[in-house]
């Protein structure tokens, strides 16, 4: 009862930030001065060619200010001549003949605007196409999804290839399967395919409406005898959302256009085929037409369409418009891309924090280690406007700097336990990274000595890489997404469905891996065996397993080239990794560790950066990729701009404005310490010194290259394995098992009570006064001193349990580890 009654005391007296709610958004009724119509692809005119064609239209208002407000669905439209096209309420035409109309869209008591709209070849019978109109069909309807009939063994005896990536397996499926008993020419209507997505016997429900204009495709697709598509036909190359971006007013709405491109230079609108997504549902949604709607949340949202493998984007900027004065002056190019997203969207930023929140902050993100007491005192005393610069240098200089972020390498380049020489290579392993990293070894240098290594442990530590993931497949999927921040896995079964990777894309990767030799050769003594990685002399390739295509190395995104035998294919994999006009290479890096230092990627998560996950923050992330290869891809000189930035320094307490801000950065974001962390920050504050099995005494658990010596402590609080390449494997979530393990674990009692731990020295120490102890203990903890509230709590509980001080400091110290205070940072 009394330690419960301490931890209430302690947590009820901690400060926290009043939120005040968001100010309302501007007049969303106002008039406009003008209206455009629009998609505009620079021909002055809309055409429409074939029955088969519409064209959904978008309004925008243009206010005297020259904002611009979306009014798609708040005007009336009307065509002269009426008999050329139909426009329904949502401004989607369709075609009625060929000729030339003006379509009118007019604002009640307010402006109008008309644009031009040419139908052609509406009586040619054109064939349908069943890879080009089709097969999105049932990508839209959801049949080829991964729950459905896109799944590998398909549904019900009928599979689809996911998402309709291969429409030549789709078409055999579908006409040529069952004896063709799923189609119906001579009365198309009762085809089973149309008959199951009516909802008849149909497991996955009804699909489509019988007056909907894809049963009407697909009954006229059936009626022309099935037509898969001539090989001359266009290849679709590209789509495009209109408009692009725009600034929105909270619960808004705005129509998106979707444009097909194909080779032979024709358009084709697919709004209503292509498939929506929002990259966060709780600041905009989307309706299978297109239309955006925001929510209550501001920020930047991004809404992603697909079609037929390719990706767009439309982006909302949703501002408040709070003054944004009184910010910060910006320090670095962190500073100025953030502030100028917070000033666009009217997000004033937090105060900066003060000394005491900052030490503590950097020491963590730094080193992986509580300042000391005396420490902390030395810097709050400290007058020098540079000392929080001086700090990150002295930091970075020391060797917990290599500590931390050796840590953090090794998990992700998956070294784990070994025996005998195997568990020699993965210390040799570690040891190489640490040193790189405490001697500054330049990024492209660190991952070329990784991919390119040869030889043995011994000679060429970094060949233990190629021990722990040891298959083709292993190699592709690991380098894509640590050094390019893409996950690639899904193009090894199949076209990936949020990217344009394919199983070519795929394979060609593979094949700079082909020739990677591996032998083991005995050695005194007669139990070891030197392992060794080489370069196999042969022409580099690898088999596409669906289509038995032998491909050439090919990088992302890049042709295929030709290597000689006698090269090393990993050279020019690195060549090309590495190369400063590489799109991925210095960006996934700087993603990767702005998530450490802010708790949240610029792209989150960190590791899957895709034209469908855009950046949070484009600008920060292209000036800081630029910013890392101007300077020689210099790991501490990106640590020490990002930490010299106001954005870095913000306080964590929200203002007025900004508390449900997630990804603009206009505070700190606190994060929970990581396992080893948090292990080595108990044994600081306690005073104790840790021990694991096979290291020697005091060993922090950030120093034990070794996954499999860990402790209950490190494995209840997340630690991960190394087994994958993902930092995801690392878990930050909060569970009870954690608290439990805090307020009762016996092992954590045993260290707080521990006779030569930091509750009995201070016991001991009747020489100083009460409140000066309490101080020190609080510097330990928060890297602060206990407000009036904090120091009377300690007081009063101290005094009450006179008789026996080191119980009572133990409990003082049991409070403070128990608090979020010392659980996160902040």
């Amino acid at each position: 009862m009394c330690r419960a009654w301490l931890l209430w005391a302690v947590v009820s007296s901690l400060a926290s930030g009043e939120v005040l709610p968001a100010p309302a958004s501007g007049d969303a009724n106002s008039i406009p001065s003008a209206l455009t119509i629009g998609p505009d692809l620079g021909t002055g005119a809309i055409t429409i060619r074939g029955r088969n064609a519409r064209q959904q239209l978008f309004v925008t208002g243009v206010g005297a200010s020259g904002e611009l407000r979306d009014f798609t669905h708040g005007v009336s439209y009307s065509a002269v001549p009426d008999d050329v096209v139909a426009v329904d309420a949502s401004g989607l035409v369709t075609p009625l003949r060929d000729g030339e109309a003006a379509v009118r869209a007019t604002l009640p008591d307010g402006p109008a605007a008309e644009i031009c709209v040419r139908v052609e070849e509406l009586s040619t019978e054109r064939p349908i196409s069943f890879k080009q109109q089709i097969v999105p069909v049932f990508t839209k309807l959801g049949c080829s999804g991964g729950g459905c009939h896109g799944k590998a063994s398909g549904q019900n005896g009928f599979r689809l290839s996911l998402l309709g990536f291969y429409p030549d397996d789709d078409y055999e499926f579908l006409v040529k399967e069952s004896r063709g008993r799923r189609l119906f020419p001579a009365s198309p209507g009762e085809s089973l395919i149309l008959q199951k997505a009516l909802g008849n016997s149909h497991g996955g429900g009804q699909r489509l409406q019988a007056d909907s204009y894809e049963y009407r495709l697909i009954c006229q697709w059936i009626e022309q005898a099935m037509p898969y598509g001539g090989s001359d036909d266009p290849a679709l190359v590209a789509i495009q959302c209109l408009p692009e971006a725009r600034v929105l007013e909270r619960h808004a709405e705005q129509q998106v256009t979707t444009t097909a491109f194909y080779s032979d230079g024709s358009t084709e609108d697919v709004t209503r085929m292509a498939v929506y997504e929002s990259n966060d549902s709780d600041m905009a949604e989307v309706t299978n037409h297109g239309l955006v709607s925001t929510r209550d949340r501001v920020g930047e949202v991004a809404v992603m369409a697909r079609y037929q493998g390719q990706v767009a984007t439309f982006r909302a900027a949703i501002p408040l418009g709070a003054d944004t004065s009184a910010m910060p002056s910006a320090r670095n190019l962190i500073d100025e891309a953030v502030f100028g997203q917070l000033k666009r969207l009217g997000i004033p930023s937090s105060l900066p924090c003060d000394d005491a929140t900052f030490v503590r902050r950097v020491y963590i993100d730094v080193t992986g280690t509580l300042p000391t007491a005396s420490e902390v005192e030395s810097f709050l005393a400290d007058a020098d406007p540079a000392k929080r610069d001086r700090l990150i240098e002295q930091l970075l200089d020391g060797p917990a700097y290599a500590d931390l972020f050796a840590n953090k390498w090794s998990m992700v380049l998956r070294i784990k336990k070994r025996s005998g020489d195997e568990l020699s290579a993965s210390l040799a392993f570690y040891r190489w990274i640490w040193s790189s990293l405490y001697e500054n070894k330049p990024y492209d240098r660190f991952v070329r000595e990784i991919l390119t290594a040869s030889g043995n442990a011994d000679t060429h530590p970094a060949v233990t890489w190629y021990r722990e993931v040891d298959e083709p497949n292993e190699q592709v999927e690991d380098v894509a997404q640590l050094f390019l921040g893409v996950r690639i896995q899904c193009a090894r079964c199949h076209h990936h469905p949020y990217e344009k990777w394919s199983q070519d894309d795929y394979y060609g990767m593979a094949a700079y891996f082909s020739r990677v030799g591996k032998k083991s050769v005995p050695r005194a003594p007669a139990a070891v065996r030197d392992r060794r990685v080489y370069h196999a002399v042969g022409l580099a390739s690898a088999a596409n397993p669906r289509t038995g295509a032998n491909l050439q190395p090919a990088a992302l995104g890049t042709g295929a080239i030709a290597i000689p035998v006698e090269r090393d294919p990993r050279v020019f994999l690195a060549d090309w990794i590495t190369a400063p006009d590489n799109p991925f290479f210095a960006r996934a890096l700087v993603n990767r560790y702005w998530k450490h230092f802010f708790g949240r990627g610029i792209v989150e998560p960190e590791d899957d950066m895709r034209a469908t996950n855009p950046p949070a923050n484009p600008e920060l992330l292209d000036r800081l990729a630029a910013h890392f290869v101007a300077s020689g891809y210099d790991l501490k000189a990106l640590v020490r701009t990002i930490c010299q930035s106001q954005t870095y320094q913000l306080s964590a307490v929200p203002n007025a404005f900004n508390a449900h801000d997630k990804q603009c950065f206009s505070r700190h974001y606190p994060k929970r310490l990581p396992a080893e962390v948090l292990v080595d920050a108990f044994h600081q504050v306690t005073g104790t010194v840790p021990v694991y099995p096979g290291w020697p005494a005091g060993t922090r658990s950030m120093q034990v290259a070794d996954r499999d010596v860990a402790s209950y402590f490190l494995t209840v609080f997340g630690q991960p394995q190394a087994n994958t390449a993902c930092e995801c494997e690392r878990l930050q979530d909060a569970n009870l098992a954690q608290s439990l393990h805090l307020l009762n674990n016996a092992e954590v009692l045993a260290s707080i009570s521990h006779p030569a731990g930091r509750a009995a020295r201070l016991a001991a120490a009747t020489d100083r006064s009460t409140d000066d102890r309490v101080r020190e203990l609080y510097l330990w903890v928060y890297a602060r001193e206990p407000d009036s509230d904090e120091l009377q709590i300690a007081r009063e509980h101290l005094t009450r349990h006179a008789s026996s001080p080191e119980t009572a400091y133990g409990d003082l110290v049991w409070a403070l580890l128990n608090t979020r205070e010392f659980l996160f940072n902040n």
